[in-house]
């Protein structure tokens, strides 16, 4: 098992898991959740792979102060915990707001990604599960220490297929999850985090219109085809928007398609990276881009 490290950048103590040799690969978690999502799979990385996977503040064993939690400030965190650790470059593959962040790693810091993989990625169109919008709304900070107490809970997760609501595969691990709510620091980080990308109406935050922007850089998309939480059809709009990119959709596998399939997951990732090139960012090709901007054909609406 790959025990967590800490490491104080600005004042807040980041925690992480580091493992392995060999080319880098940084492991971003989604929301509420932490670095142990990736733990069963940090063995057979750590064979090829440098692998680090770090809880984002405010989650996990990581400080939760009272700070910025937008999808931006947790790209400069993970830049900076990789400056400390004298990485230069990684492949960075992204969980469900993992992957929102991981898409504006690289476009904050192209220079940096080597390659990106996105999973069940945040950031790409409106739709999400109607308990995110809910736990964005005003008041929602007051429901909370109720809904995430025990009892409640295995209430719940009972009523949420009556009430249309349905978690499918993934409601025992969310659940699971959303229990960390209990403790009040993180419960404010969360519902700060979730703000920040999430309103009433759905996903506030696209990457659609920068996702051009990925040419050149290999991308690999993968989707469970049962996700609630993040619809698969995201993955087909991010396939079209991310030029020469990659799609595997995960058949019976929903939100968490790399705990649902792990050894698919895997083998997935080391054909991806053993087939691909790393990019090597060129300012020049850069400008051309943001000069050119995105094809006709490319869709840059946040949509459902």
């Amino acid at each position: 098992m790959a025990e967590l490290r800490y490491q104080v950048i600005h004042g807040y103590r980041r925690a992480y898991r580091m493992v392995g040799s060999g080319p880098a690969l940084l492991l971003v978690h989604g929301i509420s959740d932490h670095s142990g999502t990736w733990q069963h799979l940090l063995p057979s990385l750590a064979r090829r792979y440098t692998v680090i996977a770090p809880d984002l503040l405010g989650h996990g064993g990581s400080d939760k102060p009272r700070a910025d939690y937008a999808a931006g400030a947790y790209a400069c965190g993970l830049r900076d915990l990789l400056g400390v650790l004298d990485i230069d470059r990684v492949t960075v593959i992204g969980h469900s707001l993992g992957g929102g962040v991981a898409m504006q790693f690289a476009y904050q810091f192209p220079e940096r990604c080597a390659r990106l993989v996105l999973v069940s990625s945040g950031g790409i169109g409106r739709g999400v599960h109607p308990l995110l919008r809910i736990a964005s709304t005003p008041g929602a900070e007051l429901a909370l220490p109720f809904v995430t107490a025990g009892p409640v809970r295995s209430v719940l997760s009972r009523l949420l297929p009556l009430l249309k609501l349905d978690l499918g595969p993934d409601v025992s691990y969310a659940v699971e999850r959303y229990a960390a709510l209990r403790d009040p620091a993180a419960r404010t980080a969360f519902l700060r985090t979730l703000r920040s990308v999430v309103d009433v109406r759905g996903q506030v935050v696209t990457m659609l219109d920068r996702c051009y922007l990925t040419r050149g850089i290999p991308t690999l998309l993968v989707w469970g085809a049962a996700d609630r939480i993040v619809p698969a059809g995201h993955a087909h709009k991010a396939h079209e928007a991310m030029p020469g990119s990659r799609l595997e959709i995960f058949e019976g596998a929903g939100h968490f398609p790399h705990q649902n399939d792990p050894e698919r997951f895997l083998a997935l990732l080391d054909d991806f990276i053993e087939s691909t090139i790393p990019a090597e960012h060129d300012p020049s090709h850069w400008r051309t881009l943001l000069r050119e901007g995105p094809t006709e054909e490319t869709p840059v609406s946040s949509g459902s």
